[in-house]
């Protein structure tokens, strides 16, 4: 008996020595699964704050490895009052929540180029909800500034480090180029002579000077702060962000000026007053550049910093999520010092013999639409029987605005893919030479400038699905020849008579009483918007 006994204990022990190895290996192997889904989950999304604000993102094989982020704020948007956006009842408040993806997903009006995601496509719906909020912003009375009430602009005189010193440092901004004779004539240019009057040497990232000079004559200017109902703050942050490019220096330096900015701009009554709601600020690079996330050394932190959520900022390429970034058209070569100068242009370029069916001006680049760029290079290079010119602007050709113009005016159909980023400079030099621009991504305009392109694109454009191209089930170039003259035209002298005056910006001291040019269509419609906060 007692054996027996010892024997069952011992039986016993084993057992459940047994079943604990056994827990033991089963809590490893939880562990080590839960381990590798960490990774995993770790290496698929990034976090990121910005502000009082969290992105989540993630990439995956499915979405052509793109980002999508998923942002919260733990804050209400402190713009001004919009409704509230619900889609599909699940209750996306613009004022708390957005969805941002840098692959640009086309929704009901454009096909989609990725597997359907509900999410993405409330961010789109979104999209076009902000938009429907800037256009009422317009302001339609076209012989008046919106100042007839005594309110108006006021400049503030920044201390020089913001703006004009900024300029002094143009010579080592790019390491391959003077970038000086840019910001020259006060951000126009060197004249062409070869275009004849009114044509410069206009840099892309010349807006910041070009709106400062202007609105420094602006009709509506106030000398009082106290008279003003808009306040407009002349920093020049496109060049504080070109200045750092191509330097090796920490993130630290790239957010100083920015920062300075802000404890200058929170001394000032006028901000406290509304909490820079009614401040403007013009910057002359893309959103993105002032938007630098954790994981790149790019741009500077500016418009993700929580005071800058406030104003308005008008810039060449909105950030399409932010309500209160409002694009711009990109400057042009054109700068039409009196109504006849616009009127001339327009008779010669309605008038021009275009020999060139389809045109391209631009180069293969190492980025998501390059395969997209390589075909549309090689239907025109090599399918499109003499039907399409491509300039090459791996060549020096495409610095010289003669070029770009020339051939721009000599063509029906400007083939418009992506660059660097969604929007090209390029759309906007084809519109004033009257050719019709064939946009692949929606994100390239008709997401971009309300204020001077209308919601009805296919009166100025023609668009193309990306996915089509890609895949080569289209030809792009035939596929245009089927559009008739009737139609050519018609979008033609919509374009010419219509659009152009609004799209470019006129010499500093134009006396246009016919048109409005971009710069007066912007700044009626700011003052308009303010004027309805005010009320």
């Amino acid at each position: 008996v007692s054996l027996s006994r010892k024997r069952s204990k011992l039986s016993r022990k084993q057992s459940c020595s047994g079943f604990s190895i056994l827990y033991s290996f089963l809590t490893r192997i939880s562990g080590l699964i839960f381990l590798l889904v960490l990774i995993y989950m770790w290496s698929s999304f990034s976090t990121v704050l910005t502000g009082n604000i969290i992105h989540v993102c993630f990439s995956t094989r499915k979405l052509n490895n793109s980002f999508y982020c998923l942002s919260a704020a733990t804050h209400t948007n402190p713009s001004f009052e919009i409704p509230n956006i619900s889609i599909n009842n699940n209750n996306i408040s613009n004022s708390t929540s957005s969805i941002i993806t840098t692959e640009k997903v086309e929704v009901d009006k454009f096909p989609i180029s990725t597997p359907h995601n509900e999410e993405v496509a409330n961010a789109v719906k979104i999209i076009e909800e902000h938009l429907k909020v800037h256009r009422s912003w317009r302001f339609d009375n076209k012989n008046n500034a919106s100042c007839e009430d005594g309110k108006g602009i006021y400049v503030y005189d920044l201390p020089s480090k913001f703006n004009k010193d900024l300029v002094g440092q143009c010579s080592d901004m790019l390491p391959w180029q003077n970038f000086c004779r840019y910001v020259s004539n006060e951000g126009f240019g060197e004249p062409i002579s070869k275009l004849g009057k009114g044509w410069y040497k206009t840099h892309q990232y010349s807006l910041e000077l070009i709106f400062h000079s202007k609105v420094l004559k602006h009709p509506c200017r106030v000398y009082n702060e106290n008279d003003a109902k808009l306040f407009y703050v002349p920093f020049y942050g496109g060049l504080d962000v070109l200045r750092w490019h191509f330097k090796n220096v920490s993130n630290d330096v790239k957010d100083g000026l920015g920062l300075e900015l802000l404890k200058w701009l929170e001394r000032q009554v006028t901000w406290k007053r509304n909490f820079g709601k009614d401040h403007v600020f013009v910057l002359g690079k893309i959103s993105w550049d002032f938007r630098r996330t954790s994981d790149s050394p790019w741009g500077t932190r500016l418009l993700e910093l929580e005071k800058m959520q406030n104003p308005i900022k008008l810039l060449i390429e909105r950030q399409p999520w932010h309500l209160n970034d409002i694009g711009i058209p990109h400057p042009t070569y054109f700068h039409p010092k009196s109504d006849n100068d616009i009127i001339d242009w327009q008779l010669k370029i309605i008038r021009s013999n275009r020999k060139n069916l389809v045109s391209f001006a631009g180069a293969a680049r190492n980025d998501a639409d390059d395969h997209i760029r390589l075909i549309i290079i090689d239907q025109c290079s090599s399918k499109s029987d003499g039907k399409c010119k491509f300039l090459n602007c791996s060549s020096v050709k495409c610095n010289e605005p003669e070029s770009i113009i020339q051939l721009f005016v000599e063509s029906e159909f400007c083939l418009q893919p992506p660059g660097d980023s969604p929007t090209r400079k390029s759309v906007f030099d084809s519109l004033i030479s009257g050719c019709i621009p064939v946009l692949f991504d929606p994100f390239t305009a008709y997401y971009q400038y309300p204020w001077h392109l209308p919601e009805d694109y296919d009166r100025y454009s023609v668009f193309m699905d990306k996915k089509e191209v890609r895949e080569k089930n289209v030809n792009v170039i035939e596929k245009l020849g089927n559009i008739s003259l009737r139609e050519r035209e018609n979008m033609r002298r919509y374009i010419v008579y219509e659009l152009l005056p609004g799209l470019v910006y006129g010499d500093h001291n134009a006396e246009l009483e016919k048109f409005q040019d971009a710069f007066a269509i912007t700044f009626n419609n700011l003052l308009h918007r303010v004027s309805k906060f005010k009320d």
